[in-house]
């Protein structure tokens, strides 16, 4: 089946020519669509393509009954709804190192700007004067850079910065000391980063904890005279904060490249401001960087739709097309599991906890997760489509379901092992499984049963008594409607007196059928899953 993408901003060629060339994909270029326009159409589309001039709603990602795919030619995703998309179970791609060098280098033009007054000095000439003395610059050697969050585009400012020899201080949560020390950065807390440094840069995303991150209470801590950086996202600087600081001289300069609301107005007093340096959003707008997120976007599309491939996803873990590979018969194990699990445990499920041991454990583990909570969620919600890979932890998080990833060093036995629990309000339930060679999952284990079953196609689960004659009466009864047992596994609890058996069928079974066998004596209940 041919798969529609389409580009509601403008792209560069060299993106529309890989789209327009992928086998597979049909690609429709509809740069400027009203929100109305784009609600209209999407639900036709399997990905979509945009920049910054597309703004993705929940009312558009309602309408997208199709999509899979939301593909960010740049960074920033603020314009997409990501928790709505999560919901409807599309995945966020974004493009962070298509144009990290081209932001890196705008905020390292506005670090030269803002010392040296160039802008202000080039409008003075301009009008004909020569102002030598108004003009009164700093240099940068030898002075402290804190940056911000030290990403791809901070550890890009932080390198260059290194090579103007100023000491650069780095304030980032997911960055460890040693990694921060081979980079040549000294990884502080973000109060230090205010009061030890001359100049401060922001390389962060704008979210709930990022808004506002630098306001009134930062600037008291700083230095006077400080320089502030903004290229990354309005809203990160308190703006009526930075104007009450640069008005006080707390703060001796600003580059901003970024606002609250862009345009921002004309006669916005922080733009208009002596002391402020800035530029209409142009952090990405270098003919490299144009082509390099559209390449980059473009690709990462025809790699989803072609092969399964997901990279720089914001909402699901990223899988290279090897790594895909490796780990897909876990993915179907993990799936597999869940919807057992979720069929064989009774009661509201408050937590569930997924185990991983041997190998696996070593391999990013968010997609299995995702693979089980689809599963077990299909179970429990009335419509099956209804879920999938991204939104199954949402949807788990939506109905207070805790989930706890457990990575265990011994597999008892195996080389690899995936025990999933389930604890509700009726009480606690497992099953274990494996995977034999490369390619073939295994169920072994269902609470204290052990047993060596394919999860494959429509499986019979009967627990029963153990007593004489059960499996010979099930089997009669099977027979007797012409459904055929093409496999059949036992596991018993002598402990308990019971056993547990799982059926493969070559059909089907129906509700006669069922209640037939759950009535025939010693047999305790009856379940049937498809897989």
């Amino acid at each position: 089946m041919t798969k529609k993408v389409l580009i509601s901003d403008k792209l560069s060629e060299a993106g529309l020519e890989i789209l327009e060339k992928a086998q597979g994909i049909q690609t429709d270029s509809k740069p400027g669509l009203s929100p109305e326009e784009l609600k209209a159409i999407i639900g036709e589309y399997d990905a979509l393509v945009i920049r910054s001039g597309t703004t993705v709603t929940a009312d558009i990602l309602e309408a997208a009954t199709r999509l899979k795919l939301v593909g960010r030619a740049g960074i920033g995703v603020d314009n997409v709804d990501v928790a709505s998309a999560s919901k409807h179970g599309v995945i966020v791609e974004n493009t962070p190192s298509g144009n990290a060098v081209t932001t890196a280098e705008h905020a390292l033009a506005m670090l030269f700007a803002v010392s040296r007054m160039i802008p202000q000095a080039t409008m003075s000439m301009k009008a004909g004067k020569w102002e030598k003395k108004q003009f009164m610059g700093r240099e940068l050697c030898n002075k402290v850079l804190g940056v911000v969050g030290v990403g791809n585009i901070g550890k890009i400012v932080a390198n260059r910065a290194l090579g103007l020899k100023m000491r650069v201080l780095g304030f980032d949560p997911f960055l460890t000391p040693e990694a921060a020390s081979k980079m040549g950065i000294e990884l502080v807390s973000l109060e230090e980063i205010f009061k030890q440094s001359d100049y401060i840069t922001t390389h962060v995303p704008l979210n709930d904890k990022t808004r506002g991150l630098i306001n009134a209470d930062s600037f008291a801590k700083m230095k006077d005279g400080v320089f502030i950086i903004n290229c990354a996202r309005g809203g990160i600087v308190d703006e009526e904060a930075l104007l009450q600081a640069l008005n006080s001289g707390k703060v001796a300069g600003a580059g901003l490249d970024v606002f609250v609301k862009e345009p921002p107005e004309a006669n916005s007093p922080l733009v208009q401001h002596p002391k402020v340096v800035c530029t209409p959003h142009l952090g990405a707008s270098t003919d490299e960087a144009q082509v390099n997120v559209a390449v980059e976007v473009a690709q990462q599309v025809v790699d989803y739709l072609q092969r399964g491939e997901i990279r720089n996803a914001i909402n699901f873990p990223s899988l290279s097309g090897e790594l895909a590979k490796v780990l897909k018969p876990y993915s179907k194990l993990a799936e597999a599991l869940g919807k057992l699990l979720g069929h064989y445990a009774e009661g509201t499920p408050k937590e569930i906890h997924l185990e991983f041991a041997g190998e696996i454990k070593e391999y990013p583990l968010g997609s299995l997760t995702a693979a089980a909570l689809k599963g077990f969620l299909q179970t429990h919600l009335s419509e099956e489509g209804q879920v999938n890979y991204v939104n199954a932890p949402f949807l788990a998080k939506e109905r207070g379901i805790s989930v706890k990833e457990i990575k265990v060093s011994e597999a008892k036995g195996y080389t690899n092992l995936l025990q999933f629990k389930v604890l509700s309000d009726q009480g606690e339930h497992r099953v274990s499984g494996t995977v034999f060679g490369t390619e073939h999952p295994r169920l072994i284990r269902l609470d204290d049963f052990y047993l060596e079953a394919e999860p494959k196609g429509c499986l019979l689960m009967v627990k029963n008594q153990d007593k004489p004659g059960v499996i010979g009466k099930i089997g009669t009864t099977l027979g007797e409607r012409n459904i055929n047992i093409s496999r059949m596994h036992l596991g018993l609890n002598a402990k308990a007196g019971e056993a547990l058996a799982v059926y493969s069928l070559d059909s089907e079974p129906n509700q006669d059928l069922i209640c037939a066998l759950e009535s025939l004596e010693h047999v305790l209940w009856v379940k049937v899953v498809l897989l």
